[in-house]
C-alpha cells in the first residue's frame, strides 16, 4: 500500500519533477505534488511525496529528512490525515456593520 509523505522546507524554485526524482533514488514514486499559493502563483513550501511501500517512505524518510534540497533542509516525515475545520465564514455580513443594529 502506498505512503504518503509531507516534504517540508522546500525551497520555492523546487518543483514536481524535482522532487520526483529525488525521491525515485530510494523507491518508486506514485505521486509528487508540490503546493502552490492561490494567490501568488508560488509554492508554499511544502508538498507531498507518495511512495509505493511502506519500507520505501521510511527509507526516504530516513534518506532525506534533515537533508538539503535546492539550498534548504528539508523536514520529511509521514503524512497526518488532513484536520477538518469548520466553515469559512467570509465576506460581508449585514449585522457586521457596527453600531446599531436596529438602525439602517
Amino acid at each position: 500500500m502506498a505512503t504518503k509523505l509531507y516534504v517540508g522546507g522546500l525551497a520555492y524554485s523546487t518543483t514536481e519533477a524535482t522532487l520526483k526524482d529525488t525521491f525515485a533514488t530510494v523507491g518508486t514514486v506514485v505521486s509528487a505534488t508540490v503546493i502552490i499559493d492561490k494567490m501568488t502563483n508560488r509554492s508554499k513550501g511544502f508538498g507531498f511525496v507518495e511512495m509505493s511501500s511502506d519500507e520505501e517512505a521510511q527509507k526516504a524518510i530516513a534518506a532525506f529528512n534533515g537533508k538539503e534540497l535546492d539550498g534548504r533542509t528539508l523536514t520529511v516525515n509521514e503524512a497526518r490525515p488532513m484536520e477538518t475545520r469548520a466553515p469559512r465564514t467570509g465576506g460581508y455580513n449585514r449585522d457586521d456593520r457596527g453600531g446599531n443594529r436596529n438602525s439602517y
